[in-house]
């Protein structure tokens, strides 16, 4: 079974921004072929749960990954970072084996 996690700053953020939302259960991440180095993560709001979805739980936040970037996903990470003015979820992910110079797209 895939596993993910999600870090207590990715948890605040998803519940922030979907109580600033006024609804929603949390958030939905897919894969889809993308950029130079071949895939990007694509984030969503999940306001209905899918039968075929994955769903991960920490810190009060839910994250539905769709049945086809499971196995990209498994084993990584969703955190939440400031860097300098931006902020966005980052995926540690432990499958990557490459990715484009600007983060944009990775090869798995």
């Amino acid at each position: 079974m895939a596993h993910l996690t999600i870090t207590p700053a990715a948890a605040n953020q998803i519940r922030r921004v979907l109580e600033e939302r006024g609804q929603g259960l949390g958030l939905r991440v897919a894969v889809k072929p993308s950029g130079c180095s071949g895939y990007s993560y694509v984030l969503d709001f999940a306001d209905e749960a899918q039968a075929e979805d994955a769903l991960f739980e920490e810190h009060d936040a839910r994250v539905y990954v769709a049945p086809d970037a499971l196995e990209m996903l498994d084993g990584s990470e969703v955190d939440y970072v400031n860097e300098g003015l931006n902020r966005f979820f980052r995926f540690n992910n432990p499958n990557v084996k490459d990715q484009c110079g600007c983060g944009e797209s990775f090869t798995v």
